[in-house]
């Protein structure tokens, strides 16, 4: 029920980057895909999500990262069961909680550090998608 309630609560931030990427998609390959006698699930999955792979792809990573630092749904869904549903979020505000202070930074630091490497990531592979397709 967790990630359940994780994946819904995050698909607004999903929705943006899909948004984007079907906007930026010619009606033409639509009408393309329709004369040649394909349906719409059809043209969805082999015309359409494979030209917005760049921006698919951002919209799992922002979501996924928006996930990794939840602490409202993760608390009120999931509550704090010893080991089972510990998220970082949680771990940090536990160890704040305890005033060790050490630990709360240490993860901290590791969640600053997981998200610039997911910004990267999307800023890497977006950079390089876009070089490929010049």
């Amino acid at each position: 029920g967790l990630i359940i309630a994780s994946c819904i609560y995050s698909l607004p931030f999903m929705f943006q980057p899909l948004q984007a990427g079907f906007a930026s998609l010619p009606k033409s390959l639509f009408e393309a895909s329709y004369s040649l006698g394909k349906g719409k699930w059809e043209t969805l999955f082999r015309v359409a999500l494979p030209n917005i792979k760049p921006s698919l792809l951002t919209a799992l990573i922002v979501s996924f990262a928006h996930t990794l630092g939840e602490f409202g749904v993760v608390l009120m869904i999931g509550g704090s069961v010893g080991d089972k549903t510990k998220v970082a979020s949680i771990a940090i505000y536990e160890a704040v909680e305890l005033m060790d202070y050490t630990k709360a930074h240490v993860y901290s630091a590791i969640m600053l550090f997981i998200s610039f490497a997911v910004l990267f990531l999307v800023y890497f592979f977006n950079n390089s998608h876009s070089k490929r397709t010049q």
